[in-house]
């Protein structure tokens, strides 16, 4: 792996318990041959001394925005010209909505907004913060900004809670680093369709028959892609999300709806992931009005008809498809996905199990990732983590197949 070397990183500590982590984070920048200067807001000195980064950095920690030295040898409009990277490790809540909002107050964030250089961050926080509503609106600005987010993990917290919020361990930071400075984009030129979200199948004008599927995975995996390098095409049901930056979407409804855009845009697709949670029975019939009470009768009989298998008929279609399917499971998950990923006749198959608080509708999930010959496990991270790591262990297979395929690899009765 390419490290750092000569590369000046400006490492910022904001004021959480995770800043004794910034330690091993200054000496692994400092083994991997990068030049390091520190930044510490007042409130991460009262977790970690600047003599402590002084002596591994082997340089002065910069505090104080007012500093009458500094400024006369390294200001910080000169620091801020100084770093080729910027990484803010930990980033408290308080400091990422400082940075999101182009808050000045202290010599870290005067630093951010005076440089151009790349920034990155590794949030630091209780569960419950990472999940609030403002972090997370927070978080998305960040995103908007192209600022590069490393981590959370998730794992037991020093309050005692467990969920998301830990910052990633300083080895992790340092190896995220690096790959996204010096890799290329493992999909470069590839065309990716993906599906995501739930399908609705109307009972009347206004019922219908879901599944809590919130497309944040489907989403998560696209934008993924789109880092990667892919063309995307991103054919989504309904859901309560924003529509991905540069990304071809197509919205659907009903499970017809969705077997027909992906029917449609397959026949120029190199990779589908299929990771919509598609119904697998519609109403029969629907009523184009709606179905009332009635008080002489407590049930209602429905009658249900099965839908496409758009997975199962895109894949056995599209022979030449590099094809990825989902399985949500309660029970038996590698049984049951190793089913269908030899039913079905995938090149690869992602497993999940739903519940206890993964899965449908969750900000966080794990993956059991089955092939060919072989297996993986992606432990429980946030959804945004884990599609860049689902994504590249697809590329990787991807580039493997590819080599064993005829030159036209798009279906000739087609053209």
């Amino acid at each position: 792996m390419t490290n750092l070397t000569g590369t000046n990183v400006l490492l910022g500590i904001s004021g959480g318990i995770a800043a004794y982590k910034s330690a091993e984070l200054t000496r692994l920048f400092i083994k991997q041959n990068a030049n390091v200067r520190v930044c510490m807001t007042q409130s991460a000195i009262e977790f970690i001394t600047p003599l402590t980064l002084q002596a591994l950095s082997g340089n002065p920690v910069h505090t104080d925005l007012f500093d009458v030295e500094a400024e006369a040898a390294m200001g910080h409009i000169e620091l801020a010209k100084w770093a080729d990277i910027i990484v803010v490790a930990p980033a408290t809540a308080n400091t990422i909505a400082k940075i999101a909002h182009g808050r000045a107050d202290n010599l870290l964030t005067t630093l951010i907004l005076a440089s151009k250089a790349k920034l990155y961050i590794a949030p630091a926080m209780n569960q419950a913060m990472w999940a609030n509503p403002q972090t997370t609106a927070n978080i998305k600005q960040l995103e908007q900004n192209k600022i590069s987010l490393l981590g959370p993990d998730a794992g037991e917290q020093a309050c005692g809670d467990i969920g998301l919020g830990r910052m990633l361990e300083p080895a992790e930071i340092v190896d995220q680093i690096i790959a996204e400075s010096t890799a290329t984009p493992s999909l470069q030129g590839v065309s990716v369709l993906i599906t995501a979200g739930p399908t609705r199948e109307a009972l009347d004008p206004v019922r219908y028959l879901t599944n809590r599927s919130s497309g944040k995975m489907g989403y998560a995996i696209a934008e993924a892609a789109k880092k990667q390098g892919a063309q995307v095409t991103l054919v989504s049901g309904p859901v309560h999300l924003d529509t991905p930056a540069n990304i071809e979407t197509i919205d659907v409804e009903s499970a017809q709806e969705m077997f027909s855009a992906v029917s449609k845009h397959a026949k120029q697709a190199d990779i589908f992931i299929a990771c919509a949670a598609v119904a697998d029975f519609s109403p029969a019939t629907t009523s184009n009005n709606k179905i009332k009470k009635n008080s002489d009768t407590e049930t209602l009989e429905l009658t249900l008809t099965k839908n496409p298998d758009i997975l199962a008929e895109t894949s056995h279609a599209h022979p030449n498809l590099f094809t990825v399917g989902f399985a949500a499971e309660t029970t038996d998950l590698e049984k049951y996905a190793k089913g269908k990923l030899i039913s079905k006749k995938l090149n690869m198959i992602a497993a999940n199990k739903v519940g206890k608080n993964q899965g449908f509708d969750k900000d966080d999930n794990a993956l059991l990732v089955l092939w060919e010959g072989g297996k993986c496990t992606l432990p429980l991270t946030s959804k945004k983590h884990l599609s860049q790591q689902l994504v590249q262990l697809i590329s990787e297979h991807f580039e493997i197949y590819k080599h064993h395929l005829p030159s036209n690899t798009h279906d000739e009765q087609d053209v």
